[in-house]
């Protein structure tokens, strides 16, 4: 059953089947990472979901399970989600990979997302995949100074194009295995026309400052009440 659908459940459909799970399987900015070893829980994407869903009903309660880990990679997961997602029997699963896939190889990360996506399918579960946000640009002068070496790097990751190509080619793999995507990263770089989006990055790396977790909130929201 649908969020959605089950959002509107009654007594009797709540006994047979259970309030909503819901699993965001990501990084660290799922996680809840913002500036360097600072972690807010209150103001990731998924809680402003939950309490966006809530909004709309309350009856029916919302359980999200915060499966990110800082550093981590989709490959990296594979091994982790029988007992960090299908273990909870989510109703809905959000995947966000990206920001530290972007180092390694496109090959790497596709294929393991197609494994996700096929997995999680394979349950009959529903499923969003969520694009992340842009890297820095340049690097900041407030960048704390054990982090400039890489945001260098990170920086010229996204200039260079190569994290453009890993979201378009993760974006079409998903349409393609008839996953619902939530294109964040192209909100991201519409907002780079005029703003300076490496500052609204907390650590002026890769972790989104807590207002722009509204705008993950509302496009997975926009997503799954269509």
């Amino acid at each position: 059953m649908r969020v959605k659908d089950k959002l509107f459940l009654d007594y009797n459909g709540l006994v047979e089947h259970g309030p909503i799970n819901i699993v965001a399987f990501g990084d660290s900015v799922t996680h809840g990472a913002l500036g360097p070893d600072e972690i807010d829980y209150e103001t990731v994407y998924w809680n402003l979901l939950k309490k966006k869903l809530n909004e709309i009903r309350n009856y029916v309660p919302v359980n999200v399970i915060n499966a990110g880990i800082g550093g981590i990679t989709a490959d990296k997961s594979l091994d982790r989600m029988q007992r960090d997602v299908f273990s909870h029997s989510p109703d809905l699963v959000i995947v966000c990979f990206g920001l530290n896939d972007v180092n390694g190889e496109l090959k790497v990360y596709l294929s393991a997302l197609e494994k996700i996506f096929s997995e999680c399918q394979s349950r009959n579960i529903e499923t969003v995949f969520m694009t992340p946000n842009m890297l820095n640009t340049y690097v900041a002068e407030d960048t704390v100074d054990e982090l400039k070496s890489y945001a260098a790097v990170t920086a010229d990751l996204q200039n260079s194009g190569k994290m453009d190509l890993y979201m378009s080619s993760v974006v079409k793999l998903a349409e393609e295995n008839g996953i619902k995507v939530c294109d964040c990263y192209s909100i991201w770089k519409k907002l780079s026309e005029t703003q300076d989006v490496t500052m609204l990055l907390a650590n002026r790396i890769n972790h989104p400052v807590r207002e722009m977790h509204e705008i993950f909130a509302g496009c997975i929201f926009d997503t799954i009440m269509l």
